[in-house]
């Protein structure tokens, strides 16, 4: 009975997935319908003053559901032609585009004529809504929108047209002059205020990381996965295993260090006046609710360089849950570290050592460092087994940090961490990328499952966190996350077409895409092998798009063949025919031969 509506809300997902159409040009403003749905994705959100486009879209037609949190695949029959809700959130976002649509053609900050206000959305240069769909029902209030389309013509637009301050502010830095600050963010993830671009932006006051509002996210996030988990695996998860980066940490204010308190159950404390965060509490067992999580983390060497602050934090907030006395399968971080300390004291360390290395719980590369480790190995397909990824990410990833260890090697205390874990997960905080976008992503996650899948013998469960809406943050396996990516970008036409404007750059946004798949399956092996055939067919064997990538990026091309060619030998795309085979040689060889020709 729960098949249908399973199977709705992904499809819904997949529709309502926000992807990239092309690539950012320095310094232009986007226009048409890029500039719509752009305007479209940064309105839809809420920000501290505004309460998002489509809810109050949803406001005004008097809808009983909010459009951000709600489950697509639910029954509704509140609209005509509407048999859930995702399809009266596909009216809504229709709605939202027109709207904009119009807007955008009666914008002065886009030097175009402004006509006088019209009755019902005063000072916005826009009609109001028609009647609900289908010509029934109460009708529409132009009040819940005005505020947001004035906010939009106002505030919104004149800010994306200032996209040419890049080129100006730019040139203004080479010459020794100002360049305007602002703040850091992503603008489609609550943060409008990033905009115009251009800018010399700040970051964070790092004393009041986490802020309440990234706690709100990052404890919903946690009982979201502790929640995911057990009902994939019948238990509460004991050990997880979490990348945590300094520029998502400077966008969100701290949702993965928020996150990862949670799961150990403890809470940041606040000071009144200037909501900095000067102490933690330790939630009892009986307001938690659930056992305690053991949470390794694994930061960036940014993060590292950025944010002392928060790994003095975390590593304080180990030290007070791992002091408690607590049954074993309640807090399993404090019964490891018994354990462990009394083996590290039989090899020969002090209480006092044994004490401190059984507890370090944050591991990074050397102080100077950055990166995971696995980027070269890939690139230069020097490896043959898990080992191999194994151990370049062991060695780049072995140092300890806390309170009595600035980048300590400690290969073996980080050997036990990936030994024991259950959980590998990775965050997300915005959708104006995904995980097949940057080699980060595997190397960060990818990096720490080959590692625990090398030492245990078996494969943790890999996680995927989407939090770029603030409301109702959501997990999936790994697994699912690439194949929605794949279904919802990688083989979409509409991306195609989007980065076929590009020439050079674009062939080359193919070919990283292939990379990062691969290497995600060689990591994880959460790559199904339809996923191979359809890139094969989509990039490389297509007529129109092989022609392109030829042209523009015979490179990529041949890349992007014999990147393919390599997974099938390496075992990772076990189902490819023959035929198929012999045509990605084939373009292989082809693309070898225009690039000699070229050299001469």
């Amino acid at each position: 009975p729960t098949l249908l509506p399973t199977l709705d809300t992904y499809l819904c997902d997949l529709k309502e997935a926000q992807i990239r159409d092309g690539l950012h040009i320095f310094g232009q403003c986007p226009d048409g319908r890029q500039l719509r749905d752009l305007v479209v994705a940064i309105a839809r959100h809420p920000s501290p003053s505004r309460q998002g486009l489509t809810r109050a879209l949803a406001e005004s037609w008097r809808l009983d559901f909010d459009p951000l949190t709600a489950e697509p695949g639910d029954a509704f029959t509140g609209l005509e032609n509407c048999r859930i809700l995702g399809d009266a959130i596909a009216l809504l976002e229709a709605e939202a585009a027109r709207l904009v649509e119009e807007l955008i053609q009666n914008s002065p900050s886009l030097s175009r004529p402004h006509p006088s206000p019209l009755p019902g959305v005063e000072g916005t240069g826009i009609r109001s809504s028609p009647p609900l769909p289908g010509g029934e029902g109460p009708g529409v209030r132009a009040n819940p929108l005005a505020a947001e389309l004035q906010w939009i013509e106002r505030t919104l637009l004149p800010a994306l047209a200032r996209t040419t301050d890049e080129i100006a502010n730019l040139l203004a830095g080479l010459d020794g002059r100002y360049v305007p600050s602002g703040p850091a963010g992503a603008p489609s993830r609550n943060r409008p205020d990033v905009l115009p671009t251009g800018r010399n932006f700040f970051s964070v006051d790092i004393r009041a990381i986490p802020t309440e509002s990234a706690w709100d996210v990052g404890r919903r996030a946690a009982e979201v996965l502790v929640e995911q988990y057990t009902q994939d695996h019948g238990d509460y998860p004991q050990t997880l295993g979490l990348s945590v980066w300094g520029t998502s940490t400077m966008r969100t204010g701290g949702d993965d260090i928020a996150e990862a308190l949670a799961l150990m159950g403890v809470r940041p404390v606040w000071d009144g006046p200037s909501r900095r965060v000067v102490d933690f509490e330790v939630l009892p067992l009986s307001a938690l609710g659930r056992p305690r999580v053991d949470v390794t983390l694994r930061i960036s060497g940014f993060f590292r360089d950025a944010f002392p602050n928060l790994i003095d934090l975390f590593d304080q907030a180990v030290a007070a849950v791992a002091s408690l006395e607590e049954p074993t399968e309640q807090n399993p971080l404090a019964a490891r570290v018994r354990q462990e300390s009394a083996e590290w004291q039989a090899q020969g360390l002090t209480a006092e050592q044994a004490g401190v290395r059984s507890r370090y719980r944050i591991f990074g590369s050397k102080p100077g460092a950055y990166g995971a480790g696995l980027q070269g190995l890939i690139e230069s397909q020097n490896w043959s087994t898990d080992e191999d990824l194994a151990r370049a990410y062991l060695n780049w990833s072995s140092y300890a940090y806390g309170r009595n260890a600035q980048g300590r090697a400690a290969p073996e205390a980080f050997a036990q961490r990936l030994e024991q874990m259950q959980v590998v997960l990775h965050n997300q905080d915005n959708r104006e990328h995904d995980l097949l976008d940057s080699d980060d992503y595997y190397q960060f996650q990818g990096g720490m499952t080959v590692a625990a899948r090398s030492l245990q013998g078996r494969s943790p469960a890999t996680y995927f966190g989407d939090n770029a809406v603030t409301a109702k943050p959501k997990v999936r396996s790994l697994a699912a996350e690439i194949a929605k990516v794949y279904r919802s970008r990688v083989v979409n036409p509409k991306w195609i077409e989007g980065v076929m404007r590009h020439g050079y750059k674009g062939a080359f946004e193919m070919a990283a895409t292939v990379d990062y798949l691969f290497a995600y399956d060689a990591t994880t092996h959460c790559v199904a092998d339809h996923m191979y055939e359809g890139v094969a067919q989509a990039y490389v064997l297509d007529p129109q798009v092989q022609a392109f990538v030829q042209q523009s990026n015979p490179w990529a091309l041949r890349d992007m063949a014999e990147r393919l060619l390599e997974a099938n030998q390496r075992g990772l795309w076990g189902s490819a025919s023959d035929t198929l085979l012999d045509a990605l040689r084939q373009v292989a060889n082809e693309a070898e031969g225009i690039l000699e020709t070229r050299q001469e």
